[in-house]
């Protein structure tokens, strides 16, 4: 009488189904397989590798140019001529799409270290491709349309980069636990000796990217140099509607340096604050002038300016998702808010005793002020009484006439040049944009008693670092935030960095040692006693104690196959899937 054993004796494995079904969508037994990968399979996992690289760069690069989000989306309404918040959506599927190729990456780890086949399956192959060439085409938009703004990247990294770099050693130390399991799984001494190599060549790579990484925060504090001073750019465009009188107010109140702001004519001769070409962003021209709507702001009489609304679109369009924060106090006056003269905010700067950036614009030609605009806004300026020390004025055109009418301005230029070339145009001050310049740049203007002024500071972490570097003073469409901070975010001296940074190293590498020694202690063994005569499957049995459940049963099945092929014994097929934990029967 034949009596019908099971062979091999399965325990369900949640965990492992989860891991095959979502990767794979292998949800039964059966059809995982610990075969090796095939070469279309590793193409593909290749590709899932090189698309988690790229966006994790894109999404890093929205994260950190969080700073300039307002920069591009009215880039973007220049282009379109409608006002539309453009990060929301780039944000938003950058980060949905960078969270599932992540979740894919991680499932492909766990197959590796779990011994499984990698088969991807067909639907997440057309997510991962859709997912690359999405962020290829991103990348290829960013860099035609935007392209100085890659310059934050390298900015970031002089804030994040020793952070980072920790960050990043604890990923690659973590790895070495799967590196040193494939090693000790691997056949053939070549894919073990290779995969050893590129592990350490990462490793060394990542020990060594110190060298690499400057910061001005790294650096003996006794050298930090007194904090930027803050001018508010069309006053705190994220409190209140720009260039209206209650962001200057609110801007003074925080009790900053001064007040940036955009100065045009009106057409009969009237400064006036505004940035855009024309009204539609900012007021009710719609309403109010509907066939005027697409012309220049300069062709509208002051008297007419004065009966647009420059505040209901704040409420509206919400450009800074900060409308909810405010009290109801303060909605109530954006709603009657108008557009604001220049002579208003100078008062303002006055009775504050603050300074003011200027950028003026000129009108069209056939405007009745086109050659007149810098008198009469120099006659306003004269009129309010503030001094002219205070006056920042930044206008190329007829610079020296305005030196011999005004000498006491600072005269600013937004044009980068050497030091001498700037005394002798007599500018003492330039306003630039803060990836514009370096820290020797920054060191020969300041030996050169010439000022700096960078645009746009709206993050902390910037502003942190620019005043490491040494900046002057910053323009910032929140200077509310900026006043929070106190001191630079961080500030190390050398001599600490590099402590920190060699203990890391060092520790890393005892970590990455040890594993690669209990990972591979028996196959060590074994080559050491020279007992080459064993199964390797037997060699790998004698680690049962510290393997689990699911790979000593995976051994065992090899090692009884081994035996039948060799006529040790005999079995008849058994359906695994119908029996539950009791063991091997012989």
């Amino acid at each position: 009488m034949v009596r019908h054993q099971p062979l091999q004796v399965y325990e369900r494995q949640l965990c492992l189904s989860c891991l095959t079904g979502i990767y794979g969508c292998r949800w039964k037994r059966y059809q995982r397989s610990h075969d090796d990968t095939t070469k279309w399979e590793c193409l593909w996992s290749f590709i899932l590798f090189c698309t988690f690289c790229l966006l994790l760069v894109w999404f890093y690069f929205w994260l950190v140019a969080h700073n300039d989000y307002n920069e591009f989306n009215w880039f973007l309404y220049n282009t379109s001529g409608e006002w539309s918040d453009g990060t929301v959506p780039i944000v938003a599927t950058t980060a949905a799409g960078f969270a599932y190729i992540t979740l894919l990456t991680a499932l492909a780890l766990c197959h590796i270290a779990a011994g499984q086949q990698l088969n991807l399956h067909w639907l997440h192959k057309i997510g991962v491709t859709a997912a690359l060439l999405t962020t290829i085409v991103g990348v290829i938009s960013v860099s035609q349309m935007w392209g100085e703004e890659w310059d934050v990247i390298r900015m970031s990294l002089q804030a994040t980069g020793p952070f980072l770099h920790i960050g990043a050693l604890v990923a690659v130390t973590g790895l070495a636990w799967l590196v040193a399991g494939q090693v000790a799984r691997a056949e053939k001494t070549r894919f073990q000796v290779l995969l050893v190599l590129i592990y350490l060549f990462v490793l060394l790579t990542l020990y060594l990217v110190p060298l690499s990484i400057t910061s001005p925060c790294i650096m003996e504090r006794n050298l930090l140099k007194r904090r930027p001073q803050i001018f508010g750019y069309q006053g705190a465009p994220m409190l209140a509607p720009e260039n209206t009188a209650l962001s200057f107010q609110r801007a003074l109140s925080l009790n900053i340096s001064g007040l940036e702001a955009h100065v045009t004519v009106s057409f009969d001769g009237v400064p006036f604050l505004m940035r855009d070409r024309t009204l539609r962003r900012t007021t009710n021209v719609q309403k109010v002038f509907p066939e005027q709507q697409l012309d220049d702001a300069s062709f509208f009489n002051w008297t007419d300016l004065l009966r647009l609304n420059a505040g209901q679109w704040f409420l509206r369009d919400d450009p800074f998702w900060t409308v909810q924060s405010l009290p109801t106090k303060d909605l109530r006056q954006i709603r009657n808010q108008s557009v604001c003269s220049l002579e208003r905010m100078l008062h303002l700067a006055v009775s504050s005793d603050s300074s003011v950036l200027l950028t003026l614009r000129r009108p069209p030609p056939d405007h009745p002020h086109h050659h007149s605009w810098i008198n009469d806004t120099l006659d306003t300026i004269r009129l309010s009484g503030i001094p002219q020390h205070a006056v920042m004025w930044v206008e190329d055109r007829d610079r020296q006439l305005v030196r011999r009418v005004a000498p006491g301005f600072q005269q600013t230029s937004t044009k980068k040049q050497p030091a001498p070339a700037l005394h002798q145009q007599g500018v003492s001050r330039l306003l630039l944009r803060y990836n514009q310049l370096s820290g020797q740049d920054l060191r020969e203007f300041s030996s050169s008693n010439i000022s700096t002024t960078v645009y746009r500071v709206n993050e902390l972490w910037l502003y942190s670092l620019l005043w490491c570097a040494g900046v002057t003073s910053v323009s910032s469409e929140a200077p509310h935030i900026l006043r929070k901070l106190h001191s630079p975010s961080w500030l190390m001296s050398p001599e600490q960095y590099g402590l920190i940074w060699i203990t890391a190293d060092l520790v890393s590498f005892a970590l990455v040692l040890a594993i690669f020694i209990f990972q591979n202690f028996h196959m060590i063994r074994w080559r050491m006693s020279g007992m080459h005569s064993y199964n390797p499957e037997q060699i790998m049995l004698s680690a049962a104690v510290r393997r689990s459940s699911r790979e000593v049963n995976i051994m065992k099945e090899k090692l009884i196959f081994s035996e039948v092929s060799n006529g040790v014994g005999s079995t008849e097929d058994t359906d695994f899937d119908c029996y539950t934990n009791r063991g091997i029967a012989h």
